[in-house]
């Protein structure tokens, strides 16, 4: 039962005249996702700098601070979901996942709250 991998022939074929109108296609799909690319990698850095301008800022409480930059940290990381993880363009099931993880790092989030300021231990 030896099977060998060897190419099948129409993989093998060279390319006919007809598929260079598609390799300009899809070159030109390309070139739009990688515009696409830039645009966020630009707002990314962008952000970046709002980031490291805003902890500059005071806003009265440390918690005020925290709340700022974790805002602009999801909507970076939403970015970075959306577009370079090509999640916006993922189906229903990948949604139902986010949706529990979203919940379950907000429970989290609240579990080390009521850790962080017990009234009862206070």
């Amino acid at each position: 039962m030896d099977e060998s991998h060897e190419p099948l022939i129409a993989e093998t074929a060279p390319a006919t005249a007809g598929d260079a109108s598609h390799d300009e296609h899809v070159a030109h799909d390309v070139a739009k996702h990688i515009r696409g690319y830039l645009m966020v990698g630009g707002t990314l850095l962008l952000f970046t700098g709002i980031t490291v301008a805003l902890s500059y800022v005071n806003f009265g409480t440390p918690k005020a601070n925290v709340a700022v930059a974790l805002l602009v940290a999801t909507f970076k990381a939403g970015l970075v979901a959306a577009i370079f993880m090509h999640l916006s363009s993922e189906k229903r099931m990948i949604y139902r996942i986010l949706v529990f993880t979203f919940f379950f790092v907000f429970g989290l989030f609240w579990l080390t709250y009521l850790a962080w300021y017990d009234p009862i231990t206070r």
